[in-house]
């Protein structure tokens, strides 16, 4: 999937583990150069290592920084700036979830979701943006969910976060149609990663109830998101059946929306 993709060099937020790890991995034999960034140092030395011994020529360089903390955020731009690096391909994988009501949930974590999913996407979106369109030319994966197109009770700010994500991808596309920069939102449904672990408030549950027969390998979601980007597609639903799923929901007129999740199947027991 990736033999008609090139890239001078690819910066992937999130790198250490889940999707970003397979981005990294699928992509680094069309990359001369790879920034991944991810907040645990030893797992993003140990993905370069790898990358590096099966791909010679590729330059890493890998970057621990908490996307969250804004002061930080701002400070890697300016180093990787300094650096000099002028990434042609972004992929805003890094986000986390909160999996419960509303009202019982955790501030602190909800204000840190907001932060990440919305703002730190859209700060590193805007930074390295003005080189892609002097270059005339790049591509942005947004890593967005099937979540974003409905919103869901008991994932409300999750759900509405990733719908900012999704609009801001298809209305960036058009901007930046005449600069030849393609802007992919990424929308999958169930993924076994470590996001299940952390947006569940209960640690002895790792995934949604009844969502396991609609997990698709990361594998396939990676490899569908970069052939969706080779043929310029403006959004991918990696697996025929969360195709099926949001064809399904996108037909569904928003009262019926609230007939049917108002059962409310996720509440916490």
């Amino acid at each position: 999937m990736t033999s008609s993709l090139h890239y001078r060099s690819a910066m992937i937020t999130g790198a250490s583990s889940g999707l970003g790890e397979e981005f990294a991995r699928q992509l680094a034999p069309c990359c001369d150069q790879m920034i991944l960034i991810a907040r645990r140092e030893e797992r993003l030395l140990g993905l370069a290592s790898d990358l590096k011994e099966l791909n010679p020529h590729l330059d890493v360089l890998h970057f621990a920084v908490d996307l969250i903390d804004r002061d930080a955020r701002a400070n890697f731009i300016q180093l990787i700036e300094d650096h000099g690096a002028s990434p042609d391909l972004l992929i805003n994988n890094a986000g986390m979830g909160d999996f419960g009501e509303f009202s019982k949930a955790d501030w602190p974590k909800l204000e840190q979701m907001l932060e990440l999913n919305v703002n730190a996407l859209t700060h590193l979106t805007h930074a390295l943006l003005p080189a892609m369109c002097e270059g005339g030319e790049g591509d942005i994966i947004n890593v967005s969910s099937l979540a974003s197109i409905i919103p869901i009770p008991d994932f409300a700010v999750y759900a509405a976060s990733k719908a900012y994500v999704t609009s801001f991808s298809e209305a960036l596309r058009m901007e930046l149609k005449d600069h030849n920069i393609n802007v992919l939102a990424l929308c999958p449904g169930p993924v076994h990663t470590e996001f299940g672990k952390t947006a569940m408030r209960d640690e002895s549950k790792n995934k949604i109830p009844g969502s396991e027969f609609f997990y698709v390998p990361k594998s396939q979601v990676v490899s569908e998101a970069l052939a969706g980007l080779s043929t310029n597609k403006a959004r991918v639903y990696p697996g025929w059946k969360i195709g099926l799923v949001a064809l399904a929901l996108s037909a569904i007129p928003i009262v019926g929306l609230r007939i049917i999740l108002g059962t409310r199947p996720r509440r916490e027991r």
